[in-house]
């Protein structure tokens, strides 16, 4: 029987349990597509990272969730890359990684901080009303009302797409109470993969935002801290001058408290082009998992 090793890897955070947990495959090269989602459905973590040979950057990476293939996703790519740095496969440096919307660019700090940079930001209003989102999100319609002022509904997409909503409140957005049907036909209908809604009204003084993520169509219902989101949600930032046009050259995410899973996301998008998403991760889990056979190995001969 076939055996890889896997590993549960926490991102976005300097403590175990916290922050958002990835699966990671680091020799995931002779694993079938049907291996690699049974495999995400065993861990059971919001995302797997796969780790494969590449003929055009420094490695290939696909992200499952328990349910189906992702194409990018921003809490594996930094759970890996530390996991990588931890057990001394790569030093601290820059490397290229080739995904399904193209080869992107690492770099892994000193310290194991791991730097994401995203696809270059594409940001687009979109015709919903406040009332269809209230009904999706459980969100408050006033909630929705009373921060667009400035930042209308739009989705911006650095490599996946997300409706962003902006909140007025920290106490209107730990109110939500998602109907993820619902949430999965609303991003549906804008060509998003999930939700990602937010607040200046953060927990912590030095957070730039508080963030929920909703991702039912691709399995994951809350996604605890939110790499692609969190890009996403930067670049949207610079997008609408959000800040008078004067945006940090770095910002703080704050997400997942809600879920008991607290976490940070350092984000870049002062520039306005491809944003930055970085943060640590911590390895909660090394082992050994049997790999389901291949249809080839289950078919016997006379």
């Amino acid at each position: 029987m076939t055996e890889t090793r896997a590993l549960l890897v926490d991102a976005f955070t300097d403590e175990p349990c916290a922050g958002n947990a990835a699966g990671v495959v680091p020799d995931a090269g002779d694993l079938t597509d049907d291996q690699m989602q049974a495999i995400a459905a065993e861990l059971g973590a919001s995302e797997t990272a796969f780790l494969r040979p590449s003929g055009d950057a420094d490695r290939r990476i696909r992200y499952f969730s328990p349910t189906a293939e992702v194409d990018l996703c921003g809490h594996a790519t930094v759970a890996s890359h530390a996991h990588l740095f931890a057990d001394g496969v790569v030093d601290a440096g820059e490397y290229s990684l080739e995904t399904n919307v193209g080869v992107l660019d690492v770099e892994v700090a000193a310290d194991g901080t791991v730097w994401m940079t995203q696809n270059p930001p594409e940001v687009r209003d979109v015709d919903l009303s406040y009332e269809r989102v209230a009904d999706a999100t459980g969100l408050d319609v006033e909630a929705l009302r009373g921060a667009s002022d400035d930042l209308p509904l739009a989705v911006a997409d650095t490599g996946l797409p997300f409706l962003v909503v902006p909140i007025t409140y920290l106490s209107d957005l730990g109110s939500a109470d998602p109907d993820f049907d619902a949430v999965a036909a609303l991003a549906d209908d804008v060509d998003a993969a999930g939700v990602y809604a937010f607040t200046f009204d953060a927990l912590d003084g030095d957070s730039t935002l508080h963030g929920r993520a909703w991702v039912p169509g691709l399995g994951v219902e809350e996604d605890p801290v939110t790499g692609t989101a969190s890009g996403a949600a930067g670049a949207y930032l610079h997008h609408y001058e959000a800040f008078g046009g004067d945006m940090t050259a770095e910002m703080t995410f704050e997400q997942g408290h809600f879920v008991d899973r607290p976490g940070t996301v350092r984000v870049r998008a002062a520039d306005g082009g491809a944003p930055q998403v970085g943060g640590t991760a911590l390895e909660t889990l090394d082992g050994t998992l049997r790999v389901p056979a291949t249809e080839a190995d289950e078919i016997l001969e006379a």
